[in-house]
């Protein structure tokens, strides 16, 4: 039965990801708008306790390049990049989901079968919450290296040829940041990797288990395709709103570049984080919260409703 449950989830997680695999693109592509402006505008910061600041540094405009919605980057990676660009590592994405989906699917379908109550068939949602919690991180760990290379490969045509990696497939990917920036490159922003896989499996499968069982205990739907996309898109919903913030800087230091003997563009996370927030104010971490919750909501739809036909296919096994 556990086997069962880690099968069932990667099933649908493959299909979920390959499927929504563009607005993933997008969100990306997005995440990254501002971000070669924000270190410019770092280096031209004041020190707090300067008082009289340097002639090079006085009414210094920094120019903005202007932000775009989702439709528009996505109609410019088109037009710029052709349709195939939209699917770029999406080899990165199927390990990925094989890699990080299935061990957290897995695992919350083990602990949520061995903590529901056998008298009510119920589980609090304390307990789903930390199911969740434990899921997703284990999870996470083990999916990183694909998590990094997925992130690279959709990161890549926003960069000039000069720049640009080209990595030819998700393997390729990992080999080369393994040769030219080491092993531990593959695990490059893997706390908070971590941090968003708990925050996503315990808002995305605890809240649509519990959305779930109160529209059928209120009898609002029956148990059905009306009662999986109701519950999973809600699901969605809640999993964008609480992840968008750790996802866009997640998102920056997994696709930052690291020249030799110079210093990174970020030392972290937190740095990341008072960089962004510093230069492009505190809306920034919400930024492409629109293709987030885009891609979020089908992504959910599809892995969940996946999900539920997948168990009917399989429930004599």
């Amino acid at each position: 039965m556990g086997v069962k449950g880690f099968v069932e989830g990667g099933i649908a997680s493959i299909i979920a990801g390959c499927s929504t695999h563009p607005l993933d693109l997008i969100k990306v592509r997005m995440q990254l708008q501002g971000e070669a402006s924000a270190s410019t505008q770092m280096q031209k910061l004041r020190p707090a306790l300067a008082f009289h600041p340097p002639n090079n540094t006085t009414n210094v405009h920094v120019p903005v390049a202007p932000r775009v919605g989702p439709v528009s980057v996505g109609v410019r990676i088109v037009q710029q990049e052709g349709v195939a660009a939209l699917f770029s590592g999406i080899s990165a994405t199927v390990l990925r989901q094989t890699l990080y989906s299935t061990t957290r699917m897995g695992l919350y379908d083990m602990l949520k079968k061995k903590w529901t109550d056998p008298n009510t068939k119920n589980m609090p949602l304390g307990k789903k919450i930390v199911a969740g919690l434990i899921a997703g991180g284990i999870g996470a760990a083990v999916g990183n290296p694909a998590d990094v290379a997925m992130v690279r490969m959709q990161a890549d045509g926003r960069l000039s040829a000069a720049q640009r990696r080209n990595y030819k497939s998700v393997m390729d990917a990992i080999t080369q940041m393994s040769k030219n920036e080491g092993v531990t490159s593959l695990w490059r922003g893997s706390s908070l990797t971590v941090n968003r896989a708990m925050l996503v499996t315990a808002s995305q499968l605890a809240s649509y288990d519990e959305f779930k069982e109160m529209i059928l205990a209120k009898g609002l739907m029956k148990d059905g395709l009306g009662t999986h996309v109701t519950a999973s898109f809600a699901a969605g919903f809640v999993a964008a709103v609480v992840t968008n913030p750790v996802d866009v800087i997640k998102t920056r230091v997994m696709n930052m570049k690291v020249e030799p003997g110079a210093a990174p563009p970020y030392n972290g996370a937190l740095d990341c984080a008072m960089k962004t927030i510093k230069a492009e104010g505190p809306l920034a971490l919400y930024k492409g919260f629109i293709p987030t919750i885009s891609r979020q909501g089908p992504f959910t739809i599809v892995l969940f409703v996946t999900l539920e036909q997948v168990r009917k296919l399989l429930k004599d096994f």
